[in-house]
């Protein structure tokens, strides 16, 4: 056992956080699960979290105090931030080409799906300032005034729903700037305090990383040696905490799983009613995991070969997949591509955070597909114009959501009132979610991955095999 490599031991315990939940949902060791197995893995979510911030914070003062010329630094941004927009938008297009070819929302019951109809036109009527988008009016047919179809959500339902759009008219309200005001912090200290105001985190590190580069070295040399001293010890950290990372992922499965369902039926039950959807979206993300991504990566660097990418990164995969965290995983993917893939700390220490709050292409792909599939289920048409619109919207809402689980579910209601759809529809997606946002997190972080190759590689700061 001693001789496999991290991600195989990885993978066995995610197999057996897997199988532990089953067994234990048959046996009604639920509550013994979550209280004395899952304590085990929120502790490693959150070993791998205090871990995150200062690891961003001191790798990012480190690698941009170390250059020699500052032009290189305004190049690899420029580079970074254009890399990462183009993976967005094709993410976001792949996810809006499949949900249009299989049109997931049509497999729903055709009768439950004219109720879904009747629903959304009496929410219209009720709300100020939105309009029926593909001009149909089912409630005004004859044919339907015997259906009974309203439905009540329940009380954690609506609390749940009203929290996320409290949270997305926030984000509505602001001005066009304001993502630029949001990333200089008032205070230092606190955003170092909050994993959601990574970026604040991020501009502190640039900037004083970039004046403490343009002091004299007699002065610096001390500071110096401090910050790169200190980013030693946190990724000394990262790496005893990899040792036991198998048990900790098969505790945290475990506890996700349990919390989920009572019995092994009801879990296969949430994944039922949602499958067609659910297989939609995993198409989408494993397109991206196992073909876009890869391509991209031989197509520039021809020495990394399609097996060697997957085991180079394989380590900072799976520990995304069981903490749908970009932000917990960050310090593993750093070391996997500073050790593994050969790119140099200065770039990653500056790629690689940048992409944990910036790159969200599981996210963008994913609203495009729910979005769509929303409006499919409740036989709401939209158009061209509106579908650009979600590409949009998804796009912006993705860069600075929180690199925490489920953040997305805030930005769905953005991309929902966007297009003039119902947030509340959100409640429909909630079920499968978590175990989907898993995977969404994979996708994350195998694009923070693969820009950082391919601007070490245009940087020729990347070592090759």
């Amino acid at each position: 056992m001693k001789k496999l490599p991290l991600h195989v031991k990885i993978m066995i315990g995610l197999l057996a956080g897997v199988i532990w939940a089953f067994i234990s949902s048959a046996l009604g060791w639920n509550e013994f699960t979550t209280n004395w197995i899952d304590p085990f893995g929120q502790i490693f979510i959150r070993m791998l979290k205090y871990i995150a911030v200062p690891l961003v914070l001191f790798s990012i003062i480190g690698g941009i105090s170390g250059l020699k010329d500052m032009s290189k630094l305004g190049r690899m941004g420029g580079k970074t931030l254009s890399f990462y927009l183009v993976t967005t938008v094709f993410a976001v297009g792949i996810g809006l080409v499949l949900v249009n070819v299989i049109r997931p929302g049509d497999f729903i019951d055709e009768e439950q799906r004219i109720k879904n109809r009747l629903q959304y036109e009496e929410w219209v009527s009720a709300t100020d300032g939105v309009e029926i988008l593909d001009g149909k009016h089912f409630l005004e047919d004859p044919k339907y005034n015997g259906l009974d179809f309203r439905k009540e959500m329940t009380e954690a339902e609506k609390k749940l729903v009203e929290e996320k759009r409290a949270t997305a008219e926030e984000k509505k309200d602001e001005g066009p700037l304001s993502f630029l005001v949001d990333m200089v912090p008032e205070n230092i200290i606190s955003s170092l305090s909050n994993d959601k105001l990574m970026l604040q985190v991020i501009f502190f590190a640039i900037f004083f990383g970039v004046c403490l580069a343009l002091v004299p070295d007699e002065k610096s040399e001390g500071l110096k040696s401090f910050v790169d001293a200190t980013n030693e010890v946190f990724l000394k950290m990262v790496d005893m905490i990899m040792k036991s990372a198998p048990f900790f992922v098969f505790a945290l499965l475990a506890g996700v799983i349990s919390k989920m369902a009572d019995t092994p039926g009801e879990v296969l039950e949430i994944f039922k009613g949602l499958a067609s959807y659910s297989v939609t979206l995993v198409a989408g993300l494993l397109f991206l995991i196992f073909i876009f991504y890869p391509l991209i990566v031989k197509s520039f660097v021809k020495s990394l070969t399609y097996k060697k990418f997957f085991q180079k990164i394989s380590p900072a995969q799976f520990l995304a997949f069981s903490t749908s965290s970009s932000a917990a995983t960050l310090p593993v993917t750093m070391e996997c591509v500073e050790d593994n893939l050969g790119v140099s700390k200065n770039v990653s220490s500056f790629v690689l955070p940048i992409g944990a709050t910036v790159n969200m292409d599981g996210t963008s792909l994913y609203q495009a597909v729910a979005v769509v599939f929303m409006a499919q289920m409740h036989m709401v048409d939209l158009s061209i114009t509106q579908q650009l619109t979600i590409v949009l919207t998804a796009t912006l809402a993705s860069i600075g959501s929180a690199a925490v689980p489920s953040a997305g579910i805030v930005m769905m209601v953005v991309v929902l009132q966007s297009v003039g759809l119902n947030p509340a529809w959100i409640a429909i997606i909630f079920p499968v979610d978590r175990p989907l946002d898993m995977l969404r997190t994979v996708v994350n972080v195998t694009g923070d991955a693969t820009v950082a190759t391919l601007v070490a590689k245009s940087e020729n700061e990347l070592k090759e095999d």
